[in-house]
């Protein structure tokens, strides 16, 4: 088997260039701008680009039309809500009253009962 042979500097020197020369053919043998199939794809990626801005502005205008019609669902809501907590604080005021009256009315019937009973002795 050969032994492995180092690359002198002037190896090394030698294919730099002919990298640089490489890339500059590859470059020179692009098409200009302003060659036909450029300005096609060009016109292509703009277009692409013009309808994905145009799908973005959708999804942004239904997301903005969920979040209003999710606020007026939750405003709807709140107001139910708060409409029935009153109409509960207000039932549960009037129980509490009527059994107020309740409690007073059975207090006084044995305050009477009471005052009947020592009368009779």
């Amino acid at each position: 088997m050969k032994g492995f042979k180092e690359k002198t500097f002037a190896d090394r020197l030698q294919e730099a260039a002919d990298a640089r020369k490489a890339a500059l053919e590859r470059f020179r043998a692009r098409p200009a701008a302003d060659d036909p199939e450029v300005v096609k794809r060009r016109e292509e990626r703009l277009a692409i680009a013009a309808a994905r801005e145009a799908r973005a502005a959708e999804r942004r205008a239904a997301k903005e039309a969920e979040a209003v019609a999710r606020a007026e669902r939750e405003a709807v809501e709140r107001a139910e809500r708060e409409a029935r907590e009153r109409r509960e604080a207000i039932e549960k005021l009037i129980r509490g009253s009527a059994e107020a009256a309740e409690r007073k009315d059975a207090r006084d019937a044995r305050y009477a009962a009471r005052k009947a009973r020592q009368k009779k002795k």
